[in-house]
């Protein structure tokens, strides 16, 4: 992503100027590294940022005169310009229903602040994407990042935060440059699958999405909350059962197509998000089972939608307005000067309505 030619290099240079003393016990600046390898202060910058679009030939040049200069980026440098007094957040996507949630717990927290939230999404689940949504915000000059449920590796975001102060959100694992708010997903599902065992359910299905490649432990929540489902499930001494489609309306509806159309279909299914498990409700009344009669439902986030008296949904909740404020706390104490990592987890709450019932005495057959 390019950004204006003069402007972006002085705020390219502000951000990252510093480095381990030379010879001649003078600061090596990113201005040094592009005049040693005949290139823009803003290529240098794209460089160190891992930005997308920068072509192997570039990076090595660039890599190759951070070597011979000893050059090391500062974080604390980028403190030097003025402020925007601006906060990127990046939203995965913007039909998700919970996300807002934590958007306003931020704008709540910044409200009385002079910093003002400026958002963008991501695109969906394609790190490429969401990389270049948050490369935006930074060549715009915020003052920190909040990114919500990001899927680029741990690697770019630990180099994103060594020049912008940066709060990650429903990302486990940690990281040495950017601070982390999560919910205990892995104690969530936990609660769900012992609630769920107790009303004497023993096939539990539960919906999740793909890994999108992350590695444990720097995975997203519903790795981690399909983590604690199997756990859970193994602990009762239940064999696990996943169908992995999306969190959405639609992705609940096929899991549960799938799950209830089998020859013998489950007495509960838990869904790992709220709006997946909407869908469930749908394919379940479709296929005419009566929900908790015939099947118990659950999902997962607390939702607006999911407290309505005809859904009811049994959920866990973890606090979305919470974390987004405690996020934008975070991100504040890093642009006043906070270099320490941070890795804040939020204690689920099960919260029981009337889609959960005692199982059925026979297992309901598939309609």
């Amino acid at each position: 992503m390019t950004g204006s030619g003069n402007a972006q290099a002085g705020r390219d240079g502000d951000a990252a100027d510093s480095a381990a003393p030379g010879p001649s016990s003078r600061r090596v600046t990113i201005q040094d590294v592009a005049s040693e390898a005949g290139v823009s202060v803003s290529a240098v910058s794209k460089v160190l940022r891992d930005a997308y679009g920068i072509s192997p030939a570039m990076r090595a040049k660039v890599t190759a005169a951070i070597e011979r200069l000893g050059y090391r980026p500062h974080a604390g440098a980028r403190g030097m310009r003025g402020r925007s007094y601006t906060i990127g957040v990046m939203l995965t996507e913007l039909g998700s229903p919970f996300q807002p949630l934590l958007v306003q717990g931020i704008t709540d927290e910044l409200e009385p602040t002079p910093f003002q939230e400026i958002l963008v999404t991501g695109g969906g689940v394609v790190p490429e994407r969401q990389q270049r949504a948050v490369e935006a915000l930074v060549d715009r000059q915020v003052d920190g990042l909040i990114l919500i449920a990001p899927w680029m590796s741990t690697s770019w975001l630990d180099k994103l935060g060594v020049g912008v102060p940066t709060v990650v959100i429903a990302r486990h694992g940690g990281g040495e440059n950017f601070d982390t708010v999560v919910d205990d997903d892995f104690e969530g599902a936990g609660l769900m699958v012992d609630h769920l065992v107790e009303l004497g359910h023993e096939h539990i299905v539960h919906t999740s999405q793909p890994s999108g490649g992350l590695k444990r432990p720097f995975v997203l929540s519903h790795s981690a909350r399909r983590d604690g489902y199997v756990h859970a499930m193994k602990r009762h001494g239940l064999a696990p059962d996943v169908i992995v489609t999306s969190y959405s309306e639609e992705g609940g509806y096929q899991a549960a197509l799938e799950a209830l159309t089998r020859r013998t279909p489950p007495t509960a299914i838990f869904a790992g998000a709220d709006i997946a498990a909407l869908g469930v409700l749908r394919a379940a009344e479709e296929r005419g089972f009566q929900v908790s009669a015939d099947l118990s439902v659950t999902g997962y986030d607390n939702i607006d939608t999911s407290a309505i008296g005809r859904i009811s949904l049994t959920t866990v909740d973890h606090a979305g307005q919470l974390i987004g404020s405690i996020s934008a706390k975070l991100v504040l104490e890093r642009v006043s000067g906070r270099i320490e990592p941070v890795h804040h987890v939020v204690a689920p709450r099960l919260i029981v309505r009337k889609t959960t019932a005692a199982a059925s005495g026979e297992r309901v057959r598939a309609r």
